[in-house]
């Protein structure tokens, strides 16, 4: 599919450059068309004047010839004004139909890349958690490796619900059709909720907080929690398992800030403002190892901004990533 894509796209391409270039030429034999047009009337009154110069006095022919000469002049830059009127109006539209269509190339790239990255994402927890069904009907196991797997279907269909949510809300606030629901709520314990959450879905990981008390906003608690758990997804997902996960939660007179700190590879700094766009994912899809769909980081900027905030990344100094959430009271 990568390869018809891109095939797709050099087609595309090279098209629209012949046509570009043709249209160009178009406009150039045109110009020369008229100016030789232009010079042959000036010839044919150069010769009238000729016909008549026993009957006319010097001056009145150099008044003549003087008068083709300036019409001859006027008509050229006439063509050549026209001719670049026309050009630059032909750059201007080429412009913006090549972004125009590098842009819808692109966003179909993304849809593609993200129904493949969402069916394996589907596909994975459902096999797992049949799977882990399975066993138990079939099997006479111990309690103990019962409650095992029970625990391990658990974590998947969490991570069922937590995809599909993403996918639902992500359509619905695309749409305008989400119905919010903002009320005055404790931000401190809507964060260290989603905290324990992970803490039991990833047993071995270490999660510092330093959260502030009465951290109280008025919002929508199912999008704050999204916003929290993608944030922590990510940092689950793309930081070494032995580094910890740091949450900061302050509140201030003007403003409630959220920081999720990781120690990962970090963002390049020419990545830290697309990685917020919808679909996109940093890299290839063919080497890229982690798992995702490109809408986690689009939805929280999408309910950052519905609740008088913002969202941005920083460099988390020696190394890593600090999200940082801002919101204004």
């Amino acid at each position: 599919m990568q390869e018809a894509n891109s095939k797709s796209i050099r087609r595309t391409t090279v098209i629209y450059w012949m046509l570009l270039i043709y249209i160009i030429a178009a406009l150039a034999w045109w110009f020369i068309s008229l100016e030789k047009q232009n010079s042959r009337i000036a010839q044919l009154q150069y010769d009238s004047v000729n016909t008549q110069k026993d009957t006319l006095s010097v001056s009145q022919i150099g008044d003549k010839i003087y008068t083709i000469d300036k019409e001859v002049k006027k008509n050229t830059g006439k063509y050549i004004a026209e001719g670049i009127t026309f050009l630059i109006l032909i750059l201007i539209g080429a412009v913006f139909v090549y972004r125009s269509i590098s842009r819808q190339l692109r966003l179909q790239l993304q849809q593609q890349n993200f129904m493949m990255a969402v069916t394996h994402e589907l596909k994975t927890p459902i096999s797992v958690a049949r799977l882990n069904l399975e066993t138990m009907q079939k099997y006479n196991l111990d309690d103990e490796k019962k409650q095992k797997l029970i625990r391990t279907t658990l974590d998947e269909t969490s991570r069922l619900d937590f995809l599909t949510n993403n996918i639902l809300v992500a359509a619905q606030l695309e749409s305008n059709n989400f119905k919010s629901a903002k009320e005055e709520l404790e931000l401190t314990a809507l964060l260290k909720d989603c905290i324990q959450q992970f803490k039991n879905r990833y047993p071995d990981r270490v999660f510092n907080q330093e959260i502030e008390d009465d951290a109280d906003i008025k919002g929508d608690a199912l999008l704050l929690q999204m916003l929290i758990n993608n944030l922590l997804e990510n940092a689950c997902k793309y930081s070494p398992k032995e580094l910890p996960i740091v949450i900061i939660l302050e509140k201030t007179i003007s403003e409630v800030v959220l920081q999720i700190k990781d120690e990962g590879a970090g963002i390049p700094d020419s990545e830290k403002d697309k990685i917020f766009s919808k679909f996109y994912r940093i890299g290839s899809e063919t080497t890229r190892k982690t798992k995702g769909t490109g809408l986690g980081l689009y939805l929280c900027r999408k309910i950052a901004r519905d609740h008088n905030g913002d969202i941005m990344v920083t460099n988390n100094e020696p190394h890593g990533s600090n999200f940082v959430v801002t919101f204004k009271l």
